[in-house]
């Protein structure tokens, strides 16, 4: 249950959610029943399954368009009858942050990550390997100077070139509006094993 752990408040905000699909993001707005330090409950017009990611930005306002922070969060259960047009009821937990402490430099050492330490940052990118006109829509995890994270559902290998270009430059560390090269450094599976944790870095 998310609400185990912490105290409960009920609460009425709004919030937006965006998650990958195979055909791109999507994002819905929502509103909070109650909130937690570890997650939110809340009202949902859209079926979500559990263990699916998702971003979330709490308490949402509509009139910023850019710079709000997506915190990433997993989908605990969701209630309700697909049949009736009423909400669902959606409890998220709030996803650990434990692994960007150490910036990943604990026991094991990832050559992509050693040269500048990283923050977690979670933004939406677009992503496209460098000869190919498609790109798609992408979530990254952490940001460098030198390098990124992202969460994909394509598939790359170490070695790929790409082409990433950044929803809002303005509050990274890789200024400017254009697309920028990278090349992939290391690809895992994400903890659900849907999709893939691909690390890069610049290539000039």
């Amino acid at each position: 249950m998310v609400s185990r752990a912490y105290r409960r408040a009920r609460m009425r905000l709004p919030a937006r959610l965006r998650w990958t699909s195979p055909f791109g993001q999507k994002i819905e707005l929502a509103e909070t029943m109650d909130v937690s330090r570890g997650g939110l409950l809340l009202s949902s017009m859209e079926l979500h399954a559990p263990g699916v990611p998702l971003w979330v930005t709490f308490p949402y306002d509509a009139s910023f368009r850019e710079g709000q922070p997506e915190v990433p969060a997993r989908v605990v259960r969701c209630e309700g009858s697909s049949a009736a047009p009423l909400p669902f009821s959606l409890a998220i937990s709030f996803e650990g942050q434990a692994r960007f402490v150490s910036n990943g430099n604990g026991a094991r050492r990832d050559p992509g990550r050693r040269q500048s330490s990283r923050r977690s940052l979670a933004m939406p990118i677009r992503v496209r390997p460098e000869n190919v006109p498609w790109f798609e829509e992408a979530m990254s995890l952490d940001l460098s100077p030198r390098g990124m994270r992202f969460r994909s559902q394509r598939e790359y290998a170490t070695g790929d070139l790409l082409r990433i270009a950044l929803e809002d430059a303005s509050s990274t560390s890789w200024p400017g509006s254009g697309e920028f090269r990278a090349k992939v450094v290391r690809v895992s599976p994400s903890g659900d094993g849907v999709a893939l944790d691909v690390s890069v870095c610049r290539a000039t």
